[in-house]
């Protein structure tokens, strides 16, 4: 129980899952049925995505199964959470592919061979209209207008579609079908997943129990992660990447991830490592190094991640070897370029005139040394480390456009 309640939001109830703990045990083993659903809208995953299938990920080695279920059904009506319009509706086409992708990229966190995919078309698909029309008298327009996201909208008189209704029931009927022990589910799903617990009762079977995690903030530390936001980890991303841009999150929002995101750091762990940070006695910025090459590591492999760590701290200490960092070509005129557009060509800052600005500062470096000339200007067939900040750099190689 200690493993299964880190880091989730709620457990309902949690004396319920419980005994089918002790009831599993009893059983010889027998392992609960694990479920969670996805929409395949999106092409890509990122880390936010994965608290969920962390945690299913702990249940896998804990004994139980897991159920990755793809909503190609659903995917086609829209989850209207947390929207205040109607959701446009994916085609079979689009769903079919995004769901591919998502397959492709959750066996970086699930073990392939303990996971059961599933379809919810397989069961939608076979549904007659009476069938529909049936699972849609489970429920009241009344209480489907208890959802906070549809309340607001009927309060501000904006549309709802009746096809946006049925989304939880058909989400609920999943738990049915699959007749599942557990639900698992962000903070922003709690409404569809009870829907299941009172669908699975109706239909003779026990309510499951809802664990819900929450949302993992971005790298602001402010937004939940968000590509749209721009304050997200890519789980294909390069290595480099993600432990760069897990460096620059805050000290507090460390310890919050790593509650989430973290295998090998436990609870207790954490705990010692969050006083030792506190008294002084330890820097955060070894705890992050620690998490970076966890993530970097489960997305790549344990060579990828060493990499990635040598080049950032060639980039941020000035020590290790430069040779590990990722080269970029950057096309430049053969003339050659100045120090504030090349740094904007090779993308560590967004403008000549930023750039411009960290000169200034003498926060540029090339190869170590501080440039504060912005006059420098650098010729095809260059190839060394730029750096603006502690954090920011690239190891280029100047070509001629």
């Amino acid at each position: 129980m200690e493993i299964i309640a880190r880091g989730a939001d709620e457990i309902l109830k949690r004396e319920e899952l419980e005994a089918r703990l002790g009831a599993s045990m009893k059983a010889g083993g027998r392992p609960l049925r694990i479920k969670a659903g996805f929409d395949p809208t999106a092409p890509d995953l990122h880390i936010g995505h994965t608290v969920l299938l962390n945690k299913m990920r702990q249940f896998q080695d804990l004994g139980h199964q897991v159920i990755f279920l793809i909503g190609d059904f659903t995917g086609m009506i829209g989850d209207p959470t947390g929207k205040n319009v109607t959701r446009k509706p994916l085609t079979r086409e689009d769903v079919l592919a995004n769901a591919k992708t998502y397959a492709d990229q959750v066996f970086k966190v699930l073990d392939r061979e303990r996971t059961e995919v599933r379809f919810n078309s397989e069961w939608f698909g076979k549904m007659t209209a009476a069938d529909m029309i049936r699972l849609a008298a489970q429920h009241t327009v009344a209480r489907m207008l208890e959802r906070d996201d549809f309340a607001k909208r009927h309060a501000a008189q904006q549309p709802i579609a009746i096809h946006e209704f049925l989304y939880p029931l058909v989400q609920g009927y999943d738990s049915v079908a699959l007749e599942a022990d557990v639900e698992l589910g962000g903070t922003d799903q709690k409404f569809n997943l009870l829907m299941g617990r009172g669908l699975q009762e109706s239909h003779g079977q026990p309510p499951q129990v809802v664990l819900t995690m929450p949302l993992l903030e971005g790298l602001d530390g402010v937004n939940k992660m968000s590509k749209s936001l721009g304050n997200y980890i890519g789980i294909d991303e390069p290595a480099i990447d993600i432990v760069n841009k897990t460096m620059k999150i805050g000290d507090a929002l460390m310890w919050r991830w790593i509650e989430l995101l973290s295998f090998e750091i436990g609870i207790d762990e954490a705990k010692r490592l969050q006083a030792d940070v506190a008294t002084g006695a330890l820097n955060p910025r070894d705890v992050k190094l620690r998490l970076a090459r966890e993530l970097a590591t489960r997305f790549h492999d344990a060579t990828a991640a060493e990499t990635a760590i040598a080049g950032w701290h060639v980039a941020v200490t000035g020590q290790g070897d430069a040779a590990l960092l990722p080269l970029q070509d950057v096309a430049i005129p053969a003339e050659g370029i100045r120090i504030a557009a090349l740094l904007t060509a090779a993308g560590i800052t967004p403008s000549n005139s930023e750039a411009n600005r960290k000169l200034k500062e003498r926060a540029v470096k090339v190869d170590g040394h501080v440039v504060e000339d912005a006059g420098s200007t650098f010729a095809p067939g260059f190839e060394g480390v730029l750096q603006v900040g502690k954090r920011n750099f690239a190891r280029v190689r100047l070509v001629a456009a």
